[in-house]
């Protein structure tokens, strides 16, 4: 499984392949554009000032975002 990560134009930017974690370190690999191989750590200072990103506003949209349908791509026809 994966996880892809689109730009505006919904060209993909990134392809998530695993997210794991490396002692206190979140280990999170993945391919670029779909050929160059990326390996990120997050450590957890990294991570609480991206908490600092978030207000009640997105907090709220994030514990819904799981639950919610994707809009169809221009030019799907819907289903009747």
């Amino acid at each position: 499984m994966s996880m892809k990560i689109v730009g505006g134009d919904n060209k993909e930017l990134m392809t998530v392949s695993s997210i794991s974690h490396d002692g206190e370190k979140l280990v999170i690999k993945g391919k670029i554009f779909g050929t160059m191989p990326m390996t990120a750590k997050v450590t957890p200072e990294e991570a609480r000032a991206g908490l600092k990103l978030l207000n009640l506003r997105l907090v709220l949209f994030l514990l819904t975002f799981l639950f919610r349908r994707s809009k169809p791509k221009a030019g799907a026809r819907a289903k009747t």
